[in-house]
């Protein structure tokens, strides 16, 4: 469907219509008195010819010398008004450019953080970064300039052309005789640049992502030596997108001229026609004066009015993807009702649950599994075997094609998501530290009063050892990404930050994968003291980590093929126990 990004902008703007409105008639009143020099000219050229019989004679000033005196006032008065509108239409519009990019880059994020899970993995990170900086940045220029550039314009043909025709009807045809053209063009000029921009900003697009992608994953890139290959990856996406923008500038940059070569035209006609009427007295020399000089100032504004279409389209390429992006629907169910997180036991069940990721087959069929309110449960099995897609169905990022997800026997579908998160803690096998310091980052796990301290859960993770013995201790930063610290240590602070949560569910995915058996073990240790008042989830390769769960459910191809404690496991002949074999070198496939 085609959609019309101005309608959709002035929608979006509907808010900020007072505003917008000021803004609008502060332009059109400075451009008003911009307009006012080339009459005050005619005015001196009427004073120096007819003398006492000028038109300012009227209003009381019979010596030249008095009207010259009160047209040099009158020019000072003018020209302080226009300087005072001008301030003004450049501040309202300025302020509105920057709350409109602030809001839209505020909106679209907290839009985008709000967005389902699995919309998130057919986006790319470039692209949306792109659409949050560039494309708002390109909408900021436009009502920071182009918007009251393009009332100006209006403004001047409209004025110009009344005063044209209440001086000389015949002249005044000639001279607006180019503006009809002038308005069919950039009609047509519109319908073929906007395409051109709409590629501009997908390729610049494009280009993000990739740079965005080659940035995080630096380290693979020197591993691989594939430095060189990547540049000329970036090359060739730059030059596409370098391509895209000569493809729009060679239309661009001919609107300018093409406009001159038709404003000659009128310019030249209203020269010739005019001086003739003049010359045979038919026109005062006056007005003579007064229809060349505005036909001056019509030439100007219309020669810029190629640079304001270009940020015109430009801002309207952009505004389609903002909006797009601030469309796009939230599938998950909104529960209305709060969790009262200070009762919950943690009791969860997964009923009846049939789930596949987009365009694949399905991962569940029928998957029923009960965990225990307060216990410990380990969920093992092959990569690729579901075990981390059921944390994320139980953390709804993703949302079940059938069955449903239980907590203390009532539908987490209906609570709020951010009640029902606010009972989960998480420590993912991907660990994410923000910038900031170690203290920083433990305390992002703090939600309310009941939250334990930074000093506890960093001693319950087994990290303050290791901090102790940093030079800035709590206060030393982890980098981006936490670059600065080891892949066990930042494992060992998301763990500390989901300690300090306290929440009554802790989920561990993969949580101890990156960090050596010892502490690993103490992990164990110092975990089994907290989670005897929670239910604790560990998702587990390494099975070691498992040992001393209450109860061990084995998934195999979306399956729940058996369960049982440990040892139980072992001595059956069992998946489980074939897994166990594999790890422990018995048996090496």
């Amino acid at each position: 469907m085609n959609k019309n990004p101005l309608k959709r902008l002035l929608a979006y703007l509907k808010g900020k219509k007072k505003k917008v409105l000021w803004a609008g008639i502060f332009s059109v009143v400075n451009k008003i008195l911009d307009l006012a020099p080339p009459v005050l000219i005619g005015a001196a050229v009427d004073i120096v010819v007819r003398k006492e019989d000028s038109i300012l004679a009227e209003f009381g000033y019979s010596d030249p010398l008095d009207q010259i005196t009160a047209l040099a006032v009158l020019t000072v008065v003018v020209w302080a008004l226009e300087s005072i509108f001008q301030y003004l239409y450049s501040l309202f519009w300025r302020n509105l450019a920057q709350e409109v990019q602030h809001e839209l880059r505020t909106e679209c994020y907290t839009h985008v953080q709000n967005l389902p899970m699995g919309w998130f993995k057919e986006q790319s990170q470039g692209e949306l970064m792109s659409i949050m900086n560039d494309d708002i940045n390109q909408l900021e220029r436009f009502l920071d300039e182009g918007a009251n550039d393009l009332l100006q314009v209006t403004t001047t043909v409209l004025v110009i052309s009344s005063a044209f025709f209440s001086i000389q009807n015949q002249v005044a045809v000639w001279a607006i005789l180019p503006i009809p053209f002038i308005i069919l063009g950039s009609f047509k000029f519109q319908n073929k640049i906007a395409p051109r921009y709409a590629l501009v900003r997908k390729k610049v697009g494009e280009l993000n992502a990739m740079l965005a992608n080659n940035l995080l994953g630096i380290t693979t890139i020197k591993s691989f030596t594939k430095e060189g290959y990547e540049s000329e990856r970036i090359t060739r996406s730059s030059m596409g997108y370098v391509e895209a923008n000569k493809h729009a500038i060679s239309l661009s940059a001919a609107f300018t001229p093409m406009i001159r070569m038709v404003i000659v035209i009128g310019f030249t006609a209203t020269l010739i026609y005019g001086g003739k009427l003049a010359l045979d007295g038919t026109l005062e020399v006056a007005a003579y004066s007064v229809m060349v000089f505005m036909t001056q100032r019509l030439l100007w504004p219309l020669t810029n009015l190629g640079k304001t279409f270009d940020l015109y389209h430009r801002a309207m390429a952009s505004t389609n993807r903002i909006l797009d992006l601030l469309d796009t629907q939230m599938t998950a169910t909104k529960g209305n009702e709060e969790l009262d997180i200070q009762n919950v036991k943690g009791e969860i069940e997964f009923r009846n649950i049939s789930f596949s990721y987009p365009e694949r087959e399905n991962l569940f069929e029928n998957l029923n599994i009960s965990l225990a309110a307060k216990s410990t449960i380990g969920i093992v099995g092959a990569t690729g075997s579901g075990k981390t897609s059921l944390i994320r169905l139980l953390l709804r990022f993703y949302e079940p094609k059938k069955g449903e997800i239980l907590l203390d026997g009532t539908s987490i579908n209906n609570y709020s998501l951010q009640s029902f998160r606010s009972a989960i803690s998480l420590v993912s096998q991907k660990t994410i530290l923000f910038p900031g310091t170690i203290m920083q980052n433990i305390e992002y796990g703090s939600t309310s009063s009941d939250s334990l301290g930074v000093k506890e859960a960093a001693i319950l993770s087994e990290s303050d050892s290791f901090i102790q013995q940093l030079p800035n201790k709590y206060q030393t930063l982890v980098g981006e990404g936490g670059e600065k610290l080891s892949v066990g240590q930042r494992q060992r602070l998301s763990i500390a930050r989901a300690i300090i949560k306290n929440a009554p569910i802790v989920i561990f995915d993969e949580a101890t994968s990156s960090v050596d058996n010892e502490t690993e073990m103490a992990i164990q240790k110092s975990l089994s003291k907290i989670a005897k008042k929670k239910t604790t989830i560990i998702i587990a390769h390494r099975l070691s980590t498992v040992r001393q769960a209450d109860i061990i459910f084995v998934i195999k191809d979306g399956v729940m093929i058996e369960s049982g404690k440990h040892d139980e496991l072992i001595l059956k002949n069992s998946y489980y126990k074939h897994l166990w074999d594999i790890q422990t070198g018995k048996i090496f496939s």
